[in-house]
């Protein structure tokens, strides 16, 4: 025994079922994203790049750890 529905209703129950589509801009202009980054003091564009550097370095790992305290460390070099 199979089961047969109606294009109308297939359609209603698509319609109802379906994500909508995000109203925001959903392409990103690089220089908006870029500016806060630019504009920052070398202080804090250093602690950024070791920071993505120290993460890049932990993605191979199964369970990263002690990320945190490696944020810390850095912070606490470039401060001093």
């Amino acid at each position: 025994m199979s089961l047969y529905y109606s294009e109308s209703l297939i359609r209603t129950i698509s319609n109802v079922c379906a994500e909508k589509k995000s109203s925001y801009q959903t392409e990103s202009d690089s220089k908006i994203i870029q500016d806060p980054l630019a504009d920052a003091s070398p202080e804090v564009q250093e602690i950024i790049e070791r920071v993505l550097q120290a993460e890049r370095d932990k993605l191979y790992m199964k369970i990263p750890r002690n990320i945190n305290d490696d944020i810390l460390k850095i912070i606490k070099e470039v401060v001093q």
